[in-house]
């Protein structure tokens, strides 16, 4: 059986639940500080484990001595499978997750996701934390909730613990105001970065600061 190797080269092919996932890996700049799980957008819409925002999240992630780890979704890259609209990607980042806080290296293990991949991200928090081994910190930039441009609907979960909620203001995939209907009830603060679009369009490097802030805590 093909693990993760975390001290292993940049791409590797390990055995998921489904088949194959293709992961890509960044290591930290000097001392580790733990493993950030980093999904990326939607894969209907060219979204991969390469996207400039996940990659860049990476980067900033790596240099404040986090190792990265960005999966592809069923389907994308070399990873088996096909879309499941969620449901088997939830399964999957759910086994890497699980796979990751067995390993006895890991400390610390954060859950990043961007817009879908922010959806699957709080699906696995919620089902760690009901399992009893919740990740230490868990980041949503661009969350999808409700019914989305192109008709796609979100189911997400909420009360996910220790989060960090990130959204732009003029997003126009995902309405600020779908995001604070999901965030009202529960009093989740949301984190409005003024005038950014979904993908957070010369606004990238307050949405990194931002995650590493959190991160750091």
């Amino acid at each position: 059986m093909k693990t993760l190797d975390l001290n292993g080269p940049e791409q590797q092919l390990i055995d998921g639940p489904a088949g194959e996932i293709e992961v890509l890996l960044d290591q930290a700049a000097g001392v580790c500080t733990g493993v950030a799980l980093l999904a990326h957008p939607q894969p209907l819409l060219g979204g991969n484990a390469r996207h400039k925002v996940p990659q860049f999240l990476a980067r900033g992630l790596a240099e404040v001595g986090w190792i990265v780890v960005r999966p592809n979704f069923r389907g994308v890259g070399r990873s088996a499978g096909v879309h499941d609209a969620g449901n088997g990607e939830t399964e999957d980042l759910l086994w890497l997750a699980q796979s990751l806080q067995a390993e006895p290296a890991v400390d610390k293990l954060a859950l990043v996701g961007f817009s879908f991949g922010a959806f699957v991200q709080a699906r696995v928090a919620q089902r760690l934390a009901a399992l009893g081994s919740p990740a230490s910190r868990v980041v949503l930039a661009g969350l999808p909730f409700g019914e989305v441009e192109g008709g796609r609907r979100y189911d997400t979960p909420d009360g996910i613990a220790d989060a960090i909620v990130v959204h732009g203001e003029l997003d126009e995939r995902v309405l600020l105001r779908a995001v604070l209907d999901w965030a009202r009830p529960q009093g989740q603060p949301v984190v409005v970065v003024p005038g950014a679009d979904h993908f957070f369009s010369g606004k990238l490097p307050v949405l990194r600061a931002l995650v590493v802030n959190h991160l750091r805590l």
